[in-house]
């Protein structure tokens, strides 16, 4: 059955290269195949870049809100034997025409019925209410009022986001995001977490019995404050990551 996610890799070209086991996603050990891997979704990212709407800073074509992002490859062996990479982006990406190479988000928008546009119209409406208040005399009370209620709002629907990252680990077992968080650390999950590349990436292997070999994430766009810079490799992050891959990979 062919895989719409998977790339499969040359044989020829990778057979001396395949490792006994996955590296540490939070070292900078980049075995050779997963740079191989990286450096072809580089070349796809470059190919096809004329015809995403995201601005990643690099292409002087583009306008707009500038903003680079953290990809991932994840080298698999599938049921079928075969050598290949998952990809991944972390976060979202502007546009739609990218979707067919790159492993899907836990979280589908489309779930009950769209709640979370419907959830972010009512907060956008709530807070467009209260800066309407401010310049009416008499309003302080109605604009506490609306404050909480928008407060209680945004908490209930980042709570019913996060239940919907259920995440796979290597013995086929299913873990939501918040009782990872709290079994780790006993706090709620950082914001965007369940979004970075390694956690998709991995997710999406052990869902479909592929085994992973090698996984590399790098920057692709302008250098950021933290100077992140492109094309160069990072590891996976501490804050968000870090519960997530470790409950994945250590059951």
């Amino acid at each position: 059955m062919i895989n719409k996610h998977f790339t499969p890799l040359e044989a020829g070209k990778v057979s001396g290269l395949i490792p006994k086991e996955l590296n540490n996603p939070f070292e900078l050990n980049i075995p050779e195949i997963a740079k191989f891997a990286a450096k072809e979704l580089q070349d796809y990212i470059i190919d096809n870049q004329q015809n995403w709407i995201h601005n990643f800073g690099i292409d002087i074509s583009k306008t707009g809100y500038i903003k680079g992002k953290m990809f991932g490859v994840l080298v698999v062996e599938n049921q079928e034997k075969e050598i290949g990479y998952l990809s991944a982006f972390s976060g979202k990406l502007d546009g739609n025409t990218f979707k067919t190479l790159f492993v899907p988000s836990l979280f589908d928008t489309s779930v009950e019925d769209y709640f979370l546009d419907k959830g972010m119209t009512e907060l956008t409406e709530l807070g467009n209410k209260i800066e309407q208040l401010k310049s009416e005399e008499n309003s302080i009370k109605e604009i506490d009022r609306l404050k909480k209620k928008r407060k209680n709002k945004s908490t209930t629907l980042q709570q019913k986001i996060f239940d919907q990252y259920q995440f796979m680990n290597k013995g086929e077992e299913l873990k939501s995001l918040c009782d990872i968080f709290e079994e780790y650390s006993d706090r709620k999950p950082a914001a965007g977490a369940g979004e970075c590349s390694a956690p998709k990436l991995l997710h999406y292997a052990f869902k479909h019995k592929m085994k992973p070999l090698a996984i590399a994430e790098f920057w692709w766009g302008t250098t950021t404050k933290s100077n992140r810079r492109h094309l160069e490799f990072y590891p996976a992050c501490n804050d968000k990551c870090r519960p997530i891959l470790g409950y994945m990979l250590n059951s």
